[in-house]
C-alpha cells in the first residue's frame, strides 16, 4: 500500500490595490494527505516567492492519479536534501509501476542510506525515463528482454480438495531439490 500521494496545488497572493489579479502559482507535491500538501506548498512558496500563508490563499488542491499503472516504468528523480554535512543535490533512478511508488522507494532509500528525514528532502523534478536514458546499472539490468528468474519456492497442492479434509498426516514440502 502506497502511503504517498501526488497533489496538484494551486494558490495565489491575496488581491490588493496594486495587483487586483495576482498570478496563479502551482506545484506538484508528494505527501501523505491534503493537509500536509498544503503545508508543504506554503513552505516552498515562503522560500521561493517570499509569500506567507497569511498573505495568500489556496485555490484548489487535487490528487493526481496515474492512468496506466499496470506496466512497469523507469523513473528519474532529481532531489535536494539536507544532511549533517550540508545540502546535497542528487539524481536517483527507480523502476516501479507508479510514480508514487517510485518516490516512496526514494524516501525509504534516503532514510536508510543517508539518514535523511522526510521533511529535509525536496523533490525538484520527477520524470519517466526510456531504457536508453537510464544510467544506473541497478535499473539497466532489468532491461534485458530474455531475463529469467529462478523458481525457488513452490507449494504442491492436491488437485481436488475435499471440504472436510483440512489436516494432512504429512507436512507439505515447499522447497525444490536441485
Amino acid at each position: 500500500m502506497v502511503w504517498l500521494h501526488q497533489y496538484h496545488v494551486i494558490g495565489r497572493k491575496w488581491p490588493d490595490k496594486k495587483n487586483p489579479v495576482p498570478d496563479l502559482l502551482f506545484m506538484k507535491i508528494f505527501s501523505p494527505n491534503k493537509i500536509i500538501a498544503k503545508s508543504r506548498f506554503w513552505y516552498f512558496l515562503k522560500k521561493t516567492q517570499k509569500l506567507k500563508n497569511s498573505k495568500g490563499e489556496i485555490i484548489s488542491i487535487e490528487e493526481i492519479f496515474e492512468k496506466n499503472n499496470k506496466k512497469i516504468k523507469n523513473y528519474g528523480i532529481w532531489l535536494r536534501y539536507e544532511s549533517k554535512s550540508g545540502v546535497n543535490n542528487m539524481f536517483k533512478e527507480y523502476r516501479d509501476v507508479t510514480i508514487n511508488s517510485a518516490v516512496e522507494q526514494m524516501y525509504f532509500e534516503l532514510a536508510g542510506r543517508q539518514r535523511a528525514r522526510w521533511n529535509s528532502i525536496i523533490i525538484l523534478r520527477v520524470e519517466e525515463l526510456t531504457a536508453k536514458e537510464c544510467i544506473r546499472p541497478q535499473v539497466k539490468q532489468f532491461h534485458n528482454s530474455r531475463i529469467k528468474f529462478p523458481f525457488t519456492h513452490s507449494v504442491q497442492r492436491d488437485d481436488i480438495v475435499h471440504p472436510l479434509n483440512f489436516y494432512k498426516a504429512t507436512r507439505p514440502r515447499t522447497s525444490i531439490k536441485i
